[in-house]
């Protein structure tokens, strides 16, 4: 009779626990889903547990398949923008389920957070906000959904570089607009040194952007000073909703009848992965451009005192600055060089004779005319002990020039180099994302999310900079629910190998020449043209050849070491282009909605 009783329970626990393995059974769905009318699969609809965080999105080809352990019977919900929702029971595992879902008018149903950062449908909004969807970002035709953010209504794009564009929508634009907010799931993009935002050099890959909220308008009281040209709001795909692994990759060319370079490939390759496990979420981001930017050459006269163009050119104008031509923004007066010299002259004199001499320039004017002959000069030399005469006699050009009014009161500039020879224009751009997601309950969610990017580029503003090995770290810890946000972030910026073109220039011209010499030898070389009858235009020509001798020009050695130098010294260090920026920003904010019944 015990033994009987012993068998018959084992038999009723191996029962129940046959029964407990069946209820945590894997359930596993898979199936596809297409629209009513066309009968034409539909990507990136959401297929989620009922009342759960769980869920997929369906792939390009409309299929999906998730594994659960939710107890059976469940339902699951179909839901893609602009179709109506549909529900499912799902009792045991199932394959190749078929939904075709029909669609609907969703004029204003869309719900955005940007007008009050609270969930309302854009209807509901007091503002005027556009709307960038996922369905939108497919079916954009330029390179990547950024650039495509031009086609919104009201918006104005500033294009610096090839990766690196300023958006706008209200007011004046600018490069690099400080006016403008730009937000990458909550964190503000704005670099810390360099005070903008960095478009899209960090953040979201195109595979991950779920939507685009812009704000048109003046916007400071919901997101800061920042906000006066507008707001906009980009935010990534979660991934206990948008769950599995895609893959793009972009191949097309630039440069087509450009006459400055032949055509270049434009490469771009990203991957994203995502998974749920209950509670628990896990997504990660990675994104590679590689291409060649546009080649700056406006090479149009500037004058920088009047901030106006003007005419002429290197040929024509001696005081030459072009714009996209770096080191001539060097520019001296050619009367002050002559009387500066003049002045070193004395007091050089005088140092050396212990103020025996002390007004050289006075006994040359007073024994020397202007139009001194050889002989007159060479008598008034010999008075004088030989260590001086070198001195005296090189500054004789100067005085007769002034003397005989044939050095003009006119600015000259030093030699340039085109930007071609300066700024590094291979881009390229490479963005991660990763990020943990944990339910605290089906209502309030934890984001632990690290974004990065790092890459080489062009930036225009008040000059231009190479931006190169250029990095920027965002990093942020947040818990959210329907009704309240606590969130803290930091942004890491460096500025890598990156320099200023004009400075590199100018230094490159003072590594070969330093200034003090070069003006001089300039000025003295054009009073011998003009005083030997030579016409104003020619004298500058004979000037500028005898004052450029030893300059290193590009593509030899001496350019190449002096250049390599200069963009790998920093700025304080002194003959340095290369700026050091390492600013870190701290961020923390919490936001509790009150409703009153």
């Amino acid at each position: 009779m015990n033994r009987n009783i012993t068998r018959f329970a084992c038999f009723l626990a191996l029962l129940t626990l046959t029964i407990q393995m069946a209820f945590a059974q894997s359930i596993t769905i898979s199936g596809t889903v297409t629209d009513k009318q066309t009968n034409e699969t539909l990507p990136g609809v959401s297929i989620n547990v009922k009342g759960k965080s769980l869920g997929v999105s369906t792939n390009s080809d409309g299929k999906f398949t998730f594994t659960t352990s939710e107890s059976t019977p469940f339902t699951v919900v179909i839901t893609y923008l602009g179709y109506k929702t549909v529900e499912y029971e799902v009792r045991s595992s199932a394959s190749d389920l078929m939904f075709a879902l029909e669609s609907q008018s969703i004029l204003g149903q869309e719900v955005v957070v940007a007008a009050s950062r609270t969930p309302e449908r854009i209807l509901e909004s007091p503002v005027s906000i556009e709307r960038y969807g996922q369905a939108a970002i497919r079916e954009t035709a330029s390179a990547s959904f950024y650039d495509a953010l031009n086609n919104l209504k009201g918006v104005e794009m500033s294009a610096q570089s090839l990766t690196f564009k300023s958006v706008n929508t209200r007011g004046f634009n600018a490069n690099g607009n400080v006016r403008f907010n730009q937000y990458i799931d909550g964190m503000d993009n704005q670099a810390p040194g360099l005070n903008f935002s960095v478009g899209n050099i960090i953040g979201i890959s195109e595979l991950d952007v779920d939507n685009v909220e812009l704000l048109p308008g003046a916007s400071s009281a919901l997101y800061g000073a920042g906000g006066i040209n507008g707001t906009m709001l980009m935010t990534s795909k979660n991934p206990f909703t948008s769950q599995g692994v895609s893959f793009s990759l972009k191949r097309g060319v630039n440069h087509l009848n450009d006459a400055r370079q032949d055509v270049q490939p434009f490469d771009e390759a990203s991957v994203r992965v995502a998974k749920a496990w209950n509670k628990f979420a896990l997504k990660s981001t990675f994104s590679f451009l590689q291409a060649n930017d546009w080649q700056a050459s406006n090479f149009s006269n500037f004058d920088r005192t009047a901030r106006v163009l003007k005419s002429g050119d290197r040929n024509t104008d001696p005081n030459y600055d072009g714009i996209n031509s770096y080191g001539d923004e060097v520019s001296q007066n050619m009367r002050i060089i002559a009387n500066s010299v003049q002045s070193a002259t004395n007091a050089g004199v005088a140092a050396a004779t212990g103020g025996a001499i002390p007004n050289i320039i006075g006994m040359i004017n007073a024994s020397l005319p202007p139009n001194a002959t050889p002989a007159q000069i060479g008598g008034f030399l010999s008075a004088f002990p030989a260590a001086l005469r070198p001195t005296i006699q090189n500054v004789l050009p100067f005085n007769f020039g002034l003397r005989a009014g044939i050095i003009p009161d006119q600015a000259v500039s030093r030699t340039g180099y085109n930007e071609l020879n300066l700024v590094d224009y291979n881009t390229s751009s490479l963005k991660t994302s990763t990020s943990l997601h944990y339910k605290l309950s089906n209502t309030v969610e934890a984001v632990v999310q690290a974004n990065w990017g790092t890459g080489t580029t062009v930036y225009t503003g008040s000059d231009r900079y190479s931006i190169r090995n250029f990095s920027i770290g965002q990093y942020k810890l947040e818990v959210k629910g329907q009704d309240f946000m606590v969130r803290g972030y930091t942004t890491q910026e460096r500025s890598g190998d990156s320099y200023i073109s004009s400075i590199l220039g100018s230094y490159i011209n003072e590594t070969s020449k330093a200034s003090t010499t070069w003006f001089p030898q300039y000025i003295g070389n054009y009073v011998g043209a003009r005083s030997a009858g030579l016409p104003d235009a020619q004298a500058h020509a004979v000037a500028r050849s005898a004052a450029d001798q030893g300059r290193f020009l590009p593509g030899s050695p001496e350019f190449a070491a002096a250049k390599n130098r200069i963009m790998n010294t920093t700025i304080s260090a002194g003959l340095g282009a290369r700026f050091d920026d390492k600013s870190n920003l701290w961020h923390y904010e919490a936001c509790i909605i009150l409703l009153m019944l």
